[in-house]
């Protein structure tokens, strides 16, 4: 049973990893979809914890204001990182998500990976590279996943 929380800044790859965990047959749930997250930002604990309690092994995927009030439900904390420019450079050229193709999305990000980044990474259990090839990414998962 290992419950890993994915995290970082829009553009790490995080729909990625999750994708090819489920590749691998592993449950995941992306919180970017599926109202997972209520009109104030935040995850809804009470529905997350739930589905927590369902699945032995499960990937999450997100970046919210409260997931430290449910960090400890979870054995592995991973943060994606990138530099700024990787991450501008990805959210500009990706076809599935419109957020960050204007110059009022791009400054958000800019904000949030001056402040909230460095928060991520306070309650990270391991910092992955995610400039690395996502099959090298997905590889970490795996090895924290299968122990």
């Amino acid at each position: 049973m290992v419950r890993l929380l994915v995290t970082g800044m829009s553009g790490t790859g995080k729909s990625t990893l999750l994708n090819g965990l489920a590749a691998h047959g592993y449950a995941i749930l992306d919180t970017d979809y599926g109202g997972w997250t209520l009109h104030d930002g935040r995850w809804d604990l009470h529905r997350m914890s739930e589905h927590l309690d369902a699945h032995d092994t499960i990937a999450v995927s997100g970046t919210v204001d409260n997931q430290a009030e449910i960090a400890d439900r979870f054995d592995h904390i991973v943060l994606l990182s990138a530099p700024l420019s990787v991450i501008l450079d990805r959210v500009a050229q990706r076809t599935d998500n419109t957020y960050g193709r204007n110059a009022a999305d791009r400054a958000e990000i800019t904000d949030y990976f001056q402040t909230v980044e460095p928060l991520l990474r306070r309650m990270a259990t391991i910092e992955v590279d995610a400039t690395q090839p996502p099959e090298e990414v997905l590889a970490v998962a795996l090895a924290l996943i299968r122990g």
